[in-house]
């Protein structure tokens, strides 16, 4: 399935609030042919009280009415043991008809927190977009848990505020004294809590798991190819995976810098045109 898709259908557990891309997800308990097969199995199953229960619209096939839409929850429901809660309910299931088959399981919806973080009280024009900046982040820690990372070059936050709100153990510095107090307003807008240092990339120490570098130096100051290289030899120093985001062809600075590219693709914003790298 392709990233605007709004049903995710996978094997692996992926919470949708992480992505800006995914709006629902449906973990699947049972499955029909058709939709009275699927009944006869969803009554099989363990009585649970508290439960509601909503179709879900899939784009692949014909948009369902709501008159048959309510009728199809209102039935499903019926063939479910236990008291469902329309009003506050502690378990949500959902309904799809895939086009071949009809599924049942666990649903969840994306609440799309990240959209909140469109409106930042500093931004500027050439900041990455919200939404690649999530996805970004993502790219950068599939797994959060017990995950370091920096963001060395990190402009006015826009990764900081992005992973931050996913719980990830980040720090931030940038070396332009001006934008600091910025990032940590724009941080502090969000309820969040983050570390950000006035530090050039050159002399940042310690050790990550991963580095977002999102090479801001290509659009506010001239740099060399030289002065690329020594950042991204740093950037080896301090994390064993790096992803970058730049709008020049850095291979060849990357193979210096004893990075292997193992992964890439392009994003567009106006006529910015950026490459992501993912490096290890």
């Amino acid at each position: 399935m392709n990233s605007e898709s709004s049903v995710l259908e996978s094997t692996v557990k992926i919470d949708p609030s992480r992505s800006p891309f995914i709006r629902e997800r449906l973990e699947v308990i049972c499955e029909g042919s058709e939709f009275e097969e699927l009944l006869k199995e969803i009554h099989r199953l363990e009585a649970v009280d508290g439960f509601k229960v909503v179709f879900v619209q899939n784009p692949d096939v014909d948009r369902v009415g709501f008159k048959k839409l309510r009728r199809i929850e209102k039935e499903v429901g019926l063939h479910l043991k236990g008291e469902a809660e329309l009003v506050n309910p502690d378990i949500w299931y959902g309904v799809l008809n895939t086009g071949d088959r009809w599924v049942f399981g666990h649903y969840m919806k994306n609440e799309a927190v990240w959209l909140h973080h469109v409106k930042k009280p500093h931004s500027y024009s050439t900041a990455l977009s919200t939404r690649v900046a999530r996805a970004v982040v993502n790219i950068a820690a599939p797994e959060t848990e017990g995950i370091k990372m920096i963001d060395p070059c990190c402009g006015i936050g826009t990764v900081l505020v992005e992973a931050l709100s996913m719980g990830i153990d980040i720090v931030g510095s940038d070396r332009n004294p001006l934008i600091l107090d910025g990032v940590r307003e724009n941080i502090d807008h969000f309820g969040l809590q983050g570390n950000v240092s006035l530090k050039d990339i050159n002399d940042v120490s310690g050790s990550y798991d991963v580095a977002v570098i999102d090479l801001p130096y290509n659009l506010c100051s001239v740099i060399t190819e030289d002065e690329q290289l020594e950042m991204l030899k740093s950037a080896r120093r301090f994390a064993d995976k790096v992803v970058i985001v730049t709008l020049e062809d850095v291979d060849s600075n990357v193979g210096k810098a004893d990075f292997d590219i193992i992964d890439r693709c392009e994003v567009s914003k106006g006529r910015f045109v950026r490459q992501i790298l993912v490096c290890s």
